[in-house]
C-alpha cells in the first residue's frame, strides 16, 4: 500500500512533563481532506477552542463488514502517529490504521439522514449499506 509518509517530525510540547511527541509527517497520498470536510472541520475545531487541533482517524474492529472508522477531534498527534496536513487542516492517524486508509479521501455531507464525514477508501473490498463499515 502507498506510503504517504515523508519524514520524521518532532512536535508539540506536552505541558506537565515537557516531553516531545515523536511523530511522522505524512502527505495526501495517505489521506486527502476535500474542501467540504476541511471547512466543516475548521468550524468544529474553532467552536471547541482548538484552532490548531486535528481530526484523528482510526480503523477499529467492528461493524457489519469487520472494520469501521472512528473519528475524534484531538489537540494533536501522539507518539508514533502520522500527521497529515491537508487543505488547511490536520489529520492524525496511528501507523496500524494508516495501512487501511492509504489513498483515502475525506469528505463531508450535510444530508439529513446520511450526513457526516465520509471516507472514500480505495482499499475497501467490501462495504456495507450503512457506509460506516468495510473490509480490506
Amino acid at each position: 500500500m502507498g506510503g504517504g509518509v515523508d519524514a520524521p517530525g518532532r512536535g508539540m510540547q506536552l505541558a506537565p512533563m515537557n516531553a516531545t511527541v515523536n511523530y511522522k509527517i505524512g502527505n495526501e497520498k495517505l489521506v486527502k481532506v476535500l474542501e467540504g470536510a476541511s471547512s466543516h472541520l475548521r468550524g468544529l475545531l474553532d467552536r471547541q477552542g482548538r484552532p490548531d487541533g486535528a481530526l484523528r482517524i482510526a480503523v477499529v474492529g467492528g461493524g457489519c463488514s469487520g472494520l469501521q472508522y472512528k473519528m475524534d477531534l484531538v489537540d494533536g498527534p501522539r507518539d508514533r502517529d502520522i500527521l497529515v496536513p491537508s487543505n488547511g487542516v490536520n489529520v492524525v492517524i496511528d501507523p496500524k490504521s494508516a495501512l487501511f486508509v492509504s489513498g483515502s479521501e475525506l469528505d463531508f455531507s450535510d444530508d439529513l439522514q446520511q450526513g457526516g464525514f465520509k471516507v472514500s477508501n480505495p482499499n475497501a473490498v467490501v462495504t456495507c449499506s450503512c457506509g460506516e463499515s468495510f473490509a480490506a
